[in-house]
């Protein structure tokens, strides 16, 4: 049996232990801005939703109940601008890590095609792409840096993890053009979306981008972040039903299911605004005070106009920065970790506790 792990990269985050260790014995304790998890509640309507459907002893189904969908439709409609939308353009998956992960042996892709990302970049797009055999290959502008021949799958995300950089409308409407005009699928991470802070996302299904038809675009969207429920794994992606189509039934077969109860909590997640709107409101103020706190330490910070990081740098090593900050007691994520071109980065994320960011604050002070 070949070891399929051998064709990976090596897990970046086991690197950071010996960073972490010295961030925790610092006599205040450790503050952990390297990983973006919420620490905020649950909103309550959404627990109620779970227990109220914790009493679930049959089999979920892998395309979810109709209200599911309808709560999917709805919200591309009402928060996308997507128009026209019916149950075919919608599919739940288990969490978007897994969908990134798996998408190109789901699409059947293997040796000699190629699954394109940006050069900085979330490191599962490779990982997706190394799993199946695929060649990865990185890009700035895939419009002027990519060769369409044996290009099977396009990544696009906006806003950006790691640096928050959003693609403005008519970046995105001449990428999906040229995709569509070379055959190559487009499949737009977009879970950050809701987290625009100097600038406004725009969905790859917005009409002003697709033209008002979804071929040969998905986008992929997590409530991880806007409900606080990463633990829950609750996400979807939506867009062209062929595609969709496809991947339910290969999904079908490898009983890929979101749990009944982590359905309902999600149509209640998605028919409610109050909560998201409070949550970016905690963020707004975490975001502040950590970005005024690093530009008076001596960093610069680039893009970072979304999303729930700061790309920042001080101009050398980012492991160097990653020590500096560590003896602070300030954990946070190397640059390097999302590609070479950032390997003068860290980023820092504003996912503490008020209390742990306050004390972050005070150390960089």
């Amino acid at each position: 049996m070949s070891a399929v792990s051998s064709r990976l990269p090596v897990f970046p985050w086991d690197k950071l232990e010996p960073y972490k260790a010295t961030a925790a014995a610092h006599p205040a304790g450790i503050v952990d801005l390297s990983v973006g998890t919420p620490v905020d509640p649950v909103p309550d309507l959404v627990r109620q939703a779970l227990v109220a459907a914790a009493d679930s002893p049959g089999y979920p189904t892998v395309w979810g109940t109709p209200a599911l969908r309808d709560a999917l439709v709805s919200w591309c409609e009402r928060r996308l601008g997507a128009v026209s939308f019916a149950h075919t353009h919608v599919l739940p998956v288990v969490g978007s890590k897994e969908l990134v992960a798996w998408l190109p042996t789901q699409l059947g892709l293997g040796a000699g095609d190629k699954v394109a990302y940006p050069r900085l970049a979330y490191p599962t797009y490779e990982v997706g792409a190394r799993l199946c055999g695929a060649t990865p290959v990185v890009y700035d502008d895939p419009v002027a840096d990519l060769d369409p021949a044996g290009l099977k799958l396009l990544w696009l995300n906006s806003p950006s993890n790691p640096t928050g950089r959003v693609l403005a409308e008519d970046e995105l409407t001449r990428i999906v053009a040229w995709a569509r005009e070379h055959g190559v699928l487009v499949f737009s991470d977009e879970c950050y979306l809701e987290l625009g802070w100097e600038a406004e996302p725009v969905s790859v299904l917005h009409p002003d981008v697709c033209g008002g038809t979804y071929e040969g675009i998905v986008s992929v969207h997590s409530l991880s972040k806007r409900s606080n429920l990463a633990g829950y794994r609750a996400a979807f992606v939506a867009g062209d039903p062929a595609v969709l189509g496809e991947l339910l039934q290969i999904r079908k077969h490898g009983g890929m299911m979101t749990p009944a109860p982590v359905q309902a909590a999600t149509v209640a997640a998605l028919g409610d605004d109050t909560h998201v709107a409070e949550q970016r409101a905690r963020y707004a103020v975490r975001r502040l005070a950590l970005r005024e706190a690093l530009l008076k330490h001596g960093f610069r910070i680039e893009h970072s106009e979304a999303s729930l990081y700061l790309w920042a740098t001080r101009d050398e090593p980012c492991w160097d920065t990653v020590a500096h900050l560590a003896e602070l007691g300030v954990l946070v994520a190397p640059g390097d970790f999302y590609g070479a071109a950032g390997e003068r980065f860290v980023r820092v994320a504003f996912t503490a506790t008020d209390e742990r960011v306050e004390a972050a604050v005070k150390r960089l002070g």
